[in-house]
């Protein structure tokens, strides 16, 4: 006799279908875009989403230069690191980290949104960000998405 059910289907590194996807963050609020694009690394949006699995997808992000940020946060907001040293903390705002390297704010969002763990680290390396339209991966076929789209 056969048993009534269901099985449960986990993904795994073998099962999963990674995509290619592109986003134009061109006048985007940082935190919103931010949090849709850490659902599309972490593999949410797919209905095979198993939490421990890196399922998401390859996220190539253009026009990070061109990301808006509300209020004061151009001046208020700061990105602290450490050296290592004592008393080596160090502190930079929004404004100043904006004009060495656009890109590290949009980084430093995603990266902030994704796991603290060694599955994050590797969700992380699928994220490709660049200040312009151009990007070198044309090879991989990238699907373009409007963050606005998505829920």
């Amino acid at each position: 006799m056969e048993k009534l059910g269901y099985k449960t289907i986990s993904a795994n590194k073998d099962t999963v279908n990674k995509n290619w996807v592109v986003v134009d963050v061109d006048g985007l609020t940082l935190g919103r875009m931010a949090s849709k694009v850490a659902k599309l690394l972490r593999g949410k949006h797919k209905p095979n989403f198993t939490p421990h699995v890196d399922c998401g997808d390859n996220v190539i992000i253009l026009n990070a230069s061109k990301i808006k940020l509300t209020g004061n946060k151009w001046k208020n907001k700061e990105y602290i690191r450490h050296t290592g040293y004592p008393g080596g903390q160090r502190s930079v705002t929004a404004e100043q980290l904006y004009k060495k390297n656009p890109t590290r704010i949009v980084e430093n969002a995603i990266r902030g949104m994704l796991p603290k763990n060694k599955l994050g680290a590797m969700l992380y390396r699928n994220l490709k960000v660049y200040t312009g339209q151009e990007h070198k991966h044309q090879g991989q076929n990238p699907i373009e998405i409007k963050l606005n789209k998505i829920k």
